[in-house]
């Protein structure tokens, strides 16, 4: 795909493909680390993966400047879209938020820019792992 039909592209179908973009990298990461009980992992999994985990990175990626200037417009783009939804469990702001995460790595994932989206990836990871050592 273009960069301009990627652009067309509404942005909470952006953080529908992300959202399961960004839970396979963080199984593939808990596989390949510790390998066994499936509860466990699920359990893991859902530090990163849940709204909170997201917005809490996202948060740190824009204060720190490690997302470039188009990505950060792509994710407040999706961060400020209007929606009707509401979150069941998550916090309003957390999950906009966190929308607007995944919708990035949904359009880096479409723009087939695979390599920056596992930098992104990484970085959620390890700013997710270095606030639960607090």
């Amino acid at each position: 795909m273009t960069k301009a039909e990627i652009n067309r592209i509404n942005t909470t179908t952006l953080a529908y493909l992300g959202d399961a973009v960004f839970e396979v990298v963080v199984r593939e990461k808990i596989v390949s680390d510790k390998p066994g009980d499936v509860g466990r992992s699920h359990h893991t999994a859902v530090r990163y993966v849940s709204a909170a985990g997201q917005a809490k990175a996202a948060k740190a990626m824009i204060a720190s400047g490690f997302l470039t200037e188009e990505e950060e417009k792509i994710y407040k783009r999706a961060r400020n879209h209007r929606t009707m939804s509401r979150p069941q469990h998550a916090d309003p702001k957390d999950y906009k938020i966190a929308t607007g995460f995944e919708a990035l790595l949904g359009y880096l994932y479409l723009s087939d820019e695979r390599e920056r989206l596992r930098e992104i990836a990484g970085e959620a990871v390890r700013i997710v792992d270095a606030s639960s050592r607090k």
